[in-house]
């Protein structure tokens, strides 16, 4: 251990103590990996990423100094691991098992890629947490950029929470089996948990961003990686192609699609009549979301509906990823 005047660092050549938060990433998710397998089940999967943030957040801050900016993103990052691991625990004790792996989990390599999956989300996703924690940031008092960013990460921390309980009740509702969620938050974006969880990292980033130095400007690549991943990658496509297979047909989904923006909520009616380079320039109404004609209607109109489970949400952005990988062959 070597201790300085700003916090203590564990490892002598690590000054931001980033090998050592490599390192219990590594423990955590391979400890649970190694459970999770031997016992054959989901209770703990998705929960050590949620767990594995706190964990980050708690240990970097106890080597910290303890001023203003460190307390303030080591809370948020807690309230979010907490809020995170708690609901997926509370989802996965109601539903016993997770569909997502079926297939997958009695394959021990295939199971493996998930968490090796979750080991870089949470650690690309966690640098500006480690960084502002880092026994050589600088003194930096509080600043207007402190508080955009907590506020920020706050609002999306907020929005997301309450985008899930929206569909987590709709979801559990009978009545509502084989239809898709248009209500509350639901009703101004198609991903309004996407959308809280990208304004949960950009904030963090802000609110890191006056303590990077050099090299420290990586942590960028935090908001970066959930936004490209979500936006990009397997969150935001992969769920709209799910969704135009499931109610391509419906004359109701069609004028959803039409009316609400992917991510970026606003007025329905006014997105409505906005025009197409409008909404993907301010709204991110992309090509790629777009269903293909034969989603809308198949050749003679008609999309295959047969009547099929509900799949849970993709609450983390690393599970739907992990599920492509797992289906091709490796």
């Amino acid at each position: 251990f070597s201790d300085s005047s700003r916090g203590i660092v564990v490892i002598p050549t690590d000054q931001d103590n980033l090998a050592l938060a490599a390192i219990i990433t590594v423990a955590l998710q391979l400890a649970v990996y190694l459970v999770a397998c031997s016992c054959k089940f989901d209770y703990i999967t998705d929960f050590a990423g949620g767990t594995n943030f706190v964990i980050l957040a708690v240990v970097s801050f106890g080597l910290s100094d303890y001023n203003a900016r460190q307390i303030i993103i080591t809370v948020l990052v807690i309230l979010y691991g907490v809020r995170l691991a708690g609901y997926l625990l509370l989802r996965i004790l109601k539903t016993g098992k997770d569909q997502r792996f079926d297939g997958i989990r009695e394959n021990p390599l295939k199971f493996l890629v998930f968490f090796i999956l979750q080991i870089f989300w949470v650690y690309i996703v966690s640098l500006t947490v480690l960084f502002v924690n880092s026994p050589s940031a600088p003194p930096v008092d509080i600043g207007p950029s402190d508080i955009v960013g907590a506020v920020l990460f706050l609002f999306g921390l907020v929005y997301e929470a309450v985008a899930d309980q929206h569909k987590y009740m709709f979801r559990n509702n009978p009545n509502n089996r084989g239809k898709f969620i248009k209500s509350g938050l639901w009703a101004l974006s198609r991903h309004p948990n996407y959308f809280g969880e990208i304004c949960v990292w950009w904030g963090a980033f802000i609110l890191s961003a006056i303590i990077l130095r050099d090299a420290r400007w990586v942590a960028v690549t935090s908001p970066l990686f959930i936004t490209s991943l979500l936006v990009f990658g397997s969150g935001m496509p992969t769920t709209e192609r799910s969704s135009h297979r499931k109610y391509g047909s419906d004359p109701d989904y069609q004028k959803y699609l039409q009316s609400v923006p992917p991510l970026i909520p606003w007025i329905p009616p006014l997105y409505h009549l906005s025009p197409y380079p409008l909404k993907l320039l301010f709204c991110c109404e992309f090509p790629f979301y777009q269903p293909p004609e034969k989603e809308k209607g198949g050749e003679d109109g008609v999309v295959d509906q047969q009547p099929t489970k509900q799949a849970p949400d993709e609450t983390t952005p690393i599970t739907s990823l992990h599920k492509q990988l797992a289906q091709s062959n490796f």
